[in-house]
């Protein structure tokens, strides 16, 4: 017997400079989130075990009521699929490859791994009769790699999927059915000026 998953995904809301703690823009976006997020049947919260993605988890889930919360190293911050120069489109490939190489070599060593591990934990069917409702509080790449998958992209076109601090993704996985992208990047929960705070103007719409 199974039953279908809905995912939740959420950006970390803004951080300070130095990513210690959250700016109080940052801590606004997810109080506002979990007020959002306050009547959905969710059965727990998880979350990546840095500060940003802590401190956004903890305040998202004081809105919750009784719902679970836990870390994952799952729900971390690495890069989740090195694409090689011959997956990628000639026009891209130098520019992302030379943006790939700035990250810290454990990011990019450890982060396939864990982004299989992420495919196991978060995505498909739930055992059992009753549909869960479950909260991936996470990082801008493991959303986007969530939402590849979801969509059957190439393993490297994550890259280019970005993600609003605090914005909501949410993912329907049905029983013999394709996975359903319900939302993505959703930010209406935020005021304007809490809006597309974590990318750059050119990406502001």
């Amino acid at each position: 017997m199974a039953a279908t998953r809905y995912l939740y995904l959420a950006r970390h809301g803004e951080a300070t400079q130095d990513e210690s703690r959250l700016t109080e823009a940052g801590r606004g976006q997810a109080r506002l989130l979990g007020e959002r997020l306050r009547d959905k049947p969710l059965s727990v919260v998880r979350h990546g075990p840095l500060p940003r993605a802590t401190e956004t988890a903890r305040l998202i889930h004081e809105q919750l009521g009784p719902v679970e919360i836990h870390s994952s190293p799952v729900a971390g911050d690495y890069i989740p699929y090195l694409p090689k120069r011959e997956e990628l489109p000639s026009e891209i490939a130098d520019p992302f490859l030379a943006w790939l190489e700035q990250f810290p070599a454990a990011e990019r060593e450890d982060g396939p791994g864990l982004a299989v591990r992420a495919l196991a934990e978060f995505t498909g069917p739930v055992e059992g009769d009753e549909d869960r409702h479950e909260l991936v509080v996470t990082h801008n790449f493991l959303v986007g790699w969530l939402v590849r998958h979801a969509l059957d992209a190439p393993d490297w076109r994550w890259l280019g999927l970005n993600h609003a601090n605090a914005g909501l993704t949410v993912i329907r996985y049905a029983p013999d059915r394709p996975a359903n992208l319900l939302c993505y990047n959703d930010t209406r929960h935020l005021p304007e000026e809490l809006r597309w705070t974590g990318l750059p103007p050119e990406l502001h719409i």
